[in-house]
């Protein structure tokens, strides 16, 4: 799993480490005043459109942050839920020291590389590619578990998928048929098996 480099520092400005269950909204729009940094586990970060669709827009891995705006003093305009049991430290920007900022910005630049691919992704690519992507993705989640095969196990409903990729669940739930028959995956009630994660990966990049 890919971790972030944190500043020793960054632990004198704990305010306090809080664990979630799955499930569990952690942030919801409004004032923003703290920064978060998952300890362990996953946090999606989402949104929804005017019809009440849920989006995903990101998910936080260990050693990664959100809450971000609480450093420039503006609103937050999204949810931020526990996907999984997940161990959060709330950290105090006003106790922040100058290598913390510097932690924090090369977070940041890293955070918004990956806001322009999923961008592209989601104008740019069909949903067939979108959908392996994401798959490839929550691999290195804690979403993700290794098979007795070598394979990789990803739990994730249809629904979530949708949310993911800028789709609907009977979209994606034809998609994923199709990339079943074709022994790509193998999907069950709310998992996913990666079977030629080689085939999924040009698909992705289709």
């Amino acid at each position: 799993m890919t971790q972030t480099n944190t500043s020793p520092s960054l632990t004198r400005t704990f305010v306090d480490t809080v664990t979630y269950r799955p499930g569990a909204v952690i942030l919801y729009p409004g004032k923003s005043d703290m920064l978060y940094r998952v300890a362990s586990g996953l946090v999606r970060v989402h949104t929804m459109d005017d019809d009440g669709n849920g989006l995903t827009l990101r998910y936080v891995k260990p050693g990664e942050y959100f809450g971000e705006e609480a450093l420039a003093g503006v609103n937050r305009a999204y949810f931020a839920e526990a996907v999984t049991d997940s161990t959060v430290d709330v950290i105090n920007p006003a106790l922040m020291t100058a290598e913390d900022n510097l932690v924090v910005t090369t977070h940041l630049v890293k955070t918004l590389e990956r806001a322009y691919e999923s961008i592209y992704r989601l104008v740019g690519k069909r949903l067939r590619a979108r959908i392996a992507g994401e798959l490839l993705e929550l691999k290195d989640t804690a979403l993700a578990t290794q098979l007795d095969s070598g394979e990789t196990m990803i739990y994730a409903t249809h629904d979530e998928l949708a949310a993911a990729v800028g789709s609907v669940r009977e979209t994606v739930t034809k998609v994923v048929g199709e990339l079943s028959r074709e022994g790509v995956i193998s999907a069950g009630y709310g998992k996913i098996t990666l079977k030629d994660e080689k085939a999924l990966a040009h698909i992705a990049a289709a």
